[in-house]
């Protein structure tokens, strides 16, 4: 223990003092700032002056002050660091102050405004005219041989074509809400966003083929097939590709400036998807978009078993054996005779620069597959621009062929695989739950108001293409069924896939309710848009952002120029077509696989009207 020149023993404070000996010619301003020249000066003999007693004094009082502040900043910053650990989360693990996301502890002020409602409020919802074209994560300005009109092939891609709103509609014009008249409900039915290809797709087989010639060697391919001689094939299977994630990201935005005044914020949601992972992420990044990164503050996602033997709505056909069979394939069937049609050229184009493979229609068909799904993946594919854009057109009517005879009008399963979501449909609209099991509808969850609410204001269900199609078909929207015949493309069709199930396609069925009826013509100018009457309900299905006309499937629905139904005539309509899909038969009787075009009603040709 060591004490200082005027005598205080530091002891007390557990404190060393260490005498400072420092050369007389170190420069003052390389000392610390609180020495003074004086402070350097020797000084043996200690004196006991007033001066000295002072000055002693003071020093003490003012490392006292010194000490005491370093300890409050040290008690301060400990308080901070418990109070971040002890109110982060639930978890054992301590998160730093600094990394911590939730609760926030210095959020600053967070009052938000009230929720748009664009689907009711938007005086023009589907203008033609546009200022601004956005840049996309996706390389698709391809110069494509044929493309006179600068139009995109990548809206010609059917089920694979990346999410864009229908860019023709379905026959009739979009109108506002009339004044005074209001959304009450929204059932929202939705596709996963883009992937890769399932396991097993034509895609995967041409692709590592391929590739394999690639590694061993054998590849001999000239002009602009020269890149195959060093193509590896990389696409993953089944999951979300990014875009895939930002269109159903986009779609959750888009779906809460239409419908976000619907939300009650007291209240927490119940939305449904199915086990696949795909599924499971679509539904999330769209409820993220829609609420933001804590929507688990909102909404529960309510998980349904996606698999043969279980019960499920939005995978119907897991649950309706002969759409998996022979009897079902008509479509793929008829698809296959058109590709010999519009692929001749292409085929012999290929094998022209290609010495030493032969390609049959087929390879150059799955080819072609390789184009939408490595665009998604990877941003650019160097198959898009080896066909011409009448190949194209010749590609998406192949597949409208395919889901025309698979799983539209064309198939005896059509009805029966879409028609357990349109029980629940009807379930909620006449609000009772559903106890019976008369399709493949989860009776375990439909029973039961936890998990089959009937009071929501929002409904959100997330679903597969080919589900779509068999709700569609089991909706009875008969403008979807007319054939389309294998041997060439007619000039005017309604099925058309890539405007109703892209990926992250959509279908929004809104209820209005108006205080008088609206009227049927809504096209003359000046017009009142209510005829005299009490309070009426309609139903309004909207496809990718374009209204689907409704009575031009169902006429008790009358000729409207908006495309809407009275909500009572279309549950009347609903009800009457559910015995129509004749389920159990569709699903298991035995009945023989008929031609394509054979069938025009979804259900086996044994029992069609």
């Amino acid at each position: 223990m060591t004490k200082r020149k005027d005598g205080l023993n530091m002891a007390s404070m557990d404190y060393t003092y260490k005498k400072l000996d420092v050369p007389e010619e170190v420069a003052l301003q390389d000392l610390p700032q609180y020495l003074s020249t004086e402070d350097l000066k020797p000084n043996p003999l200690p004196t006991q002056s007033t001066y000295s007693r002072t000055k002693t004094l003071v020093f003490t009082m003012i490392s006292s002050v010194l000490l005491l502040v370093t300890a409050l900043s040290l008690v301060r910053a400990a308080w901070f660091e418990k109070r971040a650990t002890t109110t982060a989360s639930s978890s054992t693990s301590k998160v730093p102050q600094y990394f911590q996301t939730t609760p926030e502890i210095f959020a600053g002020p967070t009052a938000t405004g009230r929720a748009p409602f664009l689907a009711e409020t938007n005086p023009a919802p589907f203008g033609a005219s546009r200022s601004f074209v956005p840049n996309t994560p996706l390389e698709t300005s391809l110069p494509i041989v044929g493309d006179t009109a600068n139009a995109s092939i990548f809206q010609l891609m059917g089920q694979l074509s990346p999410y864009f709103p229908n860019p023709i509609g379905f026959g009739v014009n979009e109108y506002p809400l009339p004044t005074g008249a209001n959304i009450s409900q929204v059932h929202v039915l939705h596709r996963h966003g883009s992937r890769y290809p399932t396991t097993g797709a034509a895609a995967q087989y041409i692709g590592t083929n391929l590739s394999a010639i690639a590694a061993n060697g054998t590849a001999n391919f000239t002009g602009a097939l020269s890149f195959l001689n060093s193509y590896s094939y990389g696409l993953g299977s089944e999951i979300l590709v990014p875009v895939g994630r930002q269109e159903l990201f986009d779609s959750g935005v888009l779906h809460y400036y239409n419908y976000g005044h619907l939300y009650n914020t007291s209240t927490k949601i119940i939305a449904r998807t199915t086990t696949q992972d795909r599924m499971l992420k679509s539904a999330e990044y769209f409820m993220a978009g829609f609420f933001g990164l804590t929507w688990t503050n909102n909404a529960t996602l309510e998980l349904i078993i996606e698999g043969t033997g279980f019960n499920n709505s939005l995978a119907g056909y897991d649950n309706c054996n002969n759409s998996n069979l022979v009897v079902a394939a008509g479509g793929t069937n008829a698809s296959v005779v058109w590709e010999k049609i519009y692929l001749k050229n292409a085929t012999a184009r290929f094998n022209a620069l290609s010495p030493s493979f032969n390609w049959t229609v087929a390879d150059v068909y799955n080819v072609q597959t390789l184009c939408p799904y490595e665009t998604v993946a990877f941003g650019y594919s160097a198959f898009c621009d080896l066909f011409t854009y009448e190949e194209w057109q010749g590609f998406e009517y192949s597949i409208d062929i395919d889901f025309a005879g698979n799983n539209y009008f064309e198939s005896p399963t059509g009805r029966a695989v879409g028609i357990g979501y349109v029980e629940e449909v009807l379930a909620r609209l006449t609000n009772h739950t559903i106890n019976t099991a008369t399709a493949q509808d989860n009776i375990t969850l439909d029973n039961n108001t936890v998990t089959f609410p009937l009071n929501q204001t929002l409904y959100f269900d997330f679903t597969h293409d080919t589900n779509i199609a068999g709700i569609l078909t089991a909706f009875g929207l008969t403008q979807f069924a007319p054939v389309l015949p294998p041997t060439g493309i007619p000039p005017t069709r309604s099925l058309i896939v890539s405007h109703i199930q892209p990926f992250g396609g959509r279908l929004d069925i809104e209820i209005i309710k108006a205080p008088q009826p609206v009227a049927a013509n809504r096209t003359e100018v000046g017009t009142t848009a209510y005829t005299s009457g009490p309070p009426t309900s309609y139903v309004h299905f909207i496809i990718n952002q374009r209204t689907v006309p409704l009575g031009a499937s169902y006429p008790s629905c009358g000729n409207r120029t908006d495309g809407w139904c009275e909500l009572q005539t279309f549950i009347t309509v609903q009800q009457q077509l559910l015995a129509n899909a004749t389920y159990d038969y569709s699903c298991n009787g035995k009945y023989p696989a008929v031609p394509y075009g054979s069938i025009t009603n979804g259900v086996p040709q044994a029992t069609a009207s």
